[in-house]
C-alpha cells in the first residue's frame, strides 16, 4: 500500500465533525464580529450569511472529490487528478500556503487576549498593536504545543480537540444570549443617525465577507476533507463533517454578530460610529460594561482556548497539505514520510512549525496576518469546482460514493463565488497573494528538467487556463472599481458583472483543459476506497 492508505483510520465522524468546528470557531469568533461590524455596521449580518451561504457552495464541490478520493492532504491533489502535475502543482502550493499561517494568527489570537488581563505581565505581551518580544516568545510556545498534541497520532488529537470543540460551543453561546438578555439596543440596526442599515454601502458588506474574518473562519471546512484518508467510513463521515460543521457554526457565527451589534451602548456609537469603534477584546469588554465579571473571565480563559483549537487542528491538517506536495516529487520525500508507529507525517508537522513561527515573526499581529491568510485561503480551493467538474469528463467510471446530481449547477456558481471573493479582497493585496501562488513555478520547471522535461507540454497545456486565470484576475482587480482598491476604469458593478462572466470562460476552459491520463486508475481508486470501507466496517 501507499504512504496514503497507511495512514491510520481512527477518526469518528463525530470527532471528524468536532474538528472542523473547532476549525472554524477559533480566533474569528473572538474578533470576526467586531471586525466585520466595523467595515459593514448593522448590515455585518448579512456578510455572515453571505459568507455563509458562498462557502457552503464551495465546500460541497468538495464532497463528491472527498469521497471518491479519502486520502489525507487531498484537498491540493484533486486538481492534479483533472489537470495534472502543472495545475495540481499550483493548486496544492496555494492550498499549503492558506494553511501554515493559521496555527500562528490563533497563537496570536490568544496571546492578543491575554494582554487585556490585569496583571502586569501580561498587559506587556502587547506594545504599539504588535506582540512584544514576550508575546512572540509566548505564541511561540502555542505552535510548539499546538504540534506537540499531533505529534504522537491523529487518535489523540481528535480525543483533545472533542473537548476543546464542546468548550468553545458553549461559551459563544452562553455569550450570545446573555449579551441579548442584558443589553440589547433594537435601535443600534436602523438608526438614520449613524448611517441606518449599511451606513458604508454595499460594497463595504462584500468587502467584509472577503477580509474581516467571516472567510478566513468558514475555511475550515476543508480539515475534515484533508483528514479524509484518517476517518471511518469517509462516504458519511465527510459530508456529515463538512456540512454540519458549517451550518452549526453559522448560526453561532450570525447570532454573536446580532448580539454585538446590538450591545453597543447606543451613545458610544452616536459618539464615534461604526467604524470608530476601538476594543482589545471586544465581547469580554461588553460583558464587562454590562456588569458580567464573571462572563468575561469565562471570555479570557476561551480566548487561549478556542484559538487553541483551531491551531491544533490546523497543526494536523497543515502538515497533510505538505506530505501531498512531498508526492508530486516536488519537494523532497522525506518530508513526507509517515511515522511507522505512530502513522503520522513527523517531518512535515516540524517543517510546517518552522514556517508558522517565521509567519509569527513577520505579522506579529492578528490584523496582519488576517488580510493575508483570508486571500491564500479563497485561492487555495478555487480550482475544487473545475476539478470536480473536469473529473465527470475525463474518469467517468471513477468509483463515486457520492454523486451529487445538481453539480452541474453548483460547480460553476461556487467557481464564481471563490472568483469574487478574491476581487473582494481589493487590490493591491489579492494581487500580491495571486503574484506568491505563481512563485511555485520555479519549483515545476526544476522538477521537470531532472525528470527530462517528459510530457512537460502536454501538462503545461492542461494548466494554462489556471495560470491566465490568476493574471486576469489579478489584471481586473488593478483596472477595477474604487471601492475594491482598483483604477475606477471598470465602473462599480460592472467590475462584479465582468468578474462573473470572466470566471464561466476559465470555468469551461478549466473543463475542457482536462488530461485524461492524469486521474489515479480504476484499480488504485478502488483500493483506496476498499481500504476505507474496510476499516470503517
Amino acid at each position: 500500500m501507499s504512504d496514503i492508505q497507511k495512514l491510520h483510520r481512527s477518526i469518528s465522524p463525530t470527532a471528524l465533525l468536532f474538528t472542523g468546528l473547532s476549525s472554524i470557531i477559533g480566533s474569528g469568533w473572538l474578533f470576526g464580529a467586531y471586525n466585520t461590524a466595523r467595515i459593514a455596521g448593522p448590515a455585518a449580518i448579512v456578510a455572515w450569511l453571505t459568507g455563509m451561504l458562498m462557502m457552503l457552495v464551495i465546500a460541497v464541490a468538495y464532497l463528491e472529490l472527498g469521497t471518491m478520493y479519502p486520502e489525507s492532504g487531498a484537498m491540493g491533489r484533486y486538481t492534479q487528478y483533472s489537470h495534472g502535475p502543472f495545475a495540481g502543482l499550483i493548486a496544492s502550493w496555494a492550498n499549503w500556503l492558506s494553511m501554515i499561517g493559521i496555527p500562528a494568527i490563533e497563537a496570536v489570537a490568544s496571546v492578543q487576549y491575554m494582554a487585556s488581563w490585569a496583571f502586569p505581565w501580561a498587559q506587556s505581551l502587547v506594545s504599539g498593536g504588535h506582540l512584544s518580544v514576550i508575546g512572540l516568545l509566548t505564541a511561540s510556545v502555542f505552535l510548539v504545543l499546538y504540534t506537540l498534541l499531533n505529534f504522537w497520532t491523529v487518535g489523540l488529537f481528535a480525543k483533545s480537540n472533542a473537548a476543546i470543540t464542546i468548550f468553545k460551543l458553549v461559551v459563544p453561546l452562553l455569550t450570545a444570549i446573555m449579551l441579548i438578555i442584558k443589553g440589547f439596543h433594537p435601535e443600534n440596526f436602523s438608526h438614520l443617525a449613524n448611517g441606518g442599515f449599511a451606513p458604508f454601502g454595499w460594497a463595504a458588506v462584500f468587502t467584509s465577507v472577503a477580509t474581516s474574518g467571516i472567510v478566513f473562519s468558514f475555511n475550515g471546512f476543508q480539515v475534515p476533507i484533508n483528514l479524509a484518508g484518517e476517518v471511518t467510513n469517509p462516504k458519511r463521515s465527510v459530508p456529515f463533517a463538512v456540512v454540519g460543521s458549517l451550518l452549526l457554526a453559522g448560526m453561532i457565527y450570525v447570532l454573536l454578530q446580532v448580539a454585538f451589534i446590538g450591545a453597543i451602548d447606543p451613545g458610544m456609537l452616536a459618539q464615534h460610529g461604526w467604524n470608530g469603534l476601538v476594543f482589545k477584546s471586544p465581547f469580554a469588554q461588553l460583558a464587562a460594561a454590562l456588569g458580567m465579571g464573571w462572563l468575561a473571565l469565562t471570555l479570557y480563559a476561551d480566548a487561549v482556548i478556542s484559538p487553541s483549537g483551531t491551531g491544533i487542528s490546523y497543526a494536523a491538517t497543515s502538515s497533510r497539505a505538505l506530505q501531498a506536495l512531498t508526492r508530486g516529487g516536488y519537494l523532497p520525500s522525506f518530508l513526507g514520510t509517515i511515522h511507522p508507529v505512530f502513522g503520522v507525517p513527523r517531518m512535515a508537522m516540524l517543517t510546517n512549525l518552522v514556517l508558522s513561527l517565521a509567519a509569527l515573526y513577520l505579522f506579529p499581529n492578528w490584523e496582519g496576518l488576517a488580510a493575508v491568510i483570508s486571500v491564500t485561503c479563497v485561492i487555495g480551493f478555487l480550482t475544487g469546482p473545475v476539478s470536480v467538474a473536469t473529473l465527470r469528463r475525463t474518469a467517468p467510471a471513477a468509483p463515486r460514493p457520492l454523486s451529487i446530481s445538481s453539480m452541474p449547477i453548483i460547480a460553476p456558481i461556487a467557481f464564481i463565488f471563490g472568483s469574487l471573493l478574491v476581487y473582494w479582497s481589493r487590490w493591491p493585496l489579492n494581487g500580491q497573494i495571486l503574484l506568491l501562488v505563481l512563485l511555485v513555478l520555479p519549483l515545476y520547471l526544476i522538477a521537470e528538467a531532472r525528470a527530462g522535461w517528459k510530457d512537460t507540454t502536454r501538462h503545461l497545456r492542461s494548466g494554462a487556463w489556471l495560470v491566465v486565470y490568476l493574471l486576469c484576475m489579478a489584471l481586473l482587480s488593478y483596472l477595477g472599481g474604487k471601492p475594491f482598491g482598483g483604477l475606477g476604469l471598470i465602473p462599480y458593478g460592472w467590475d462584479m458583472l465582468l468578474v462573473g462572466l470572466l470566471a464561466v470562460v476559465f470555468y469551461l476552459w478549466g473543463i475542457a483543459s482536462g488530461d485524461p491520463t492524469a486521474a489515479p486508475s480504476a484499480a488504485e481508486t478502488a483500493a483506496v476506497h476498499a481500504h476505507a470501507e474496510g476499516q470503517g466496517s
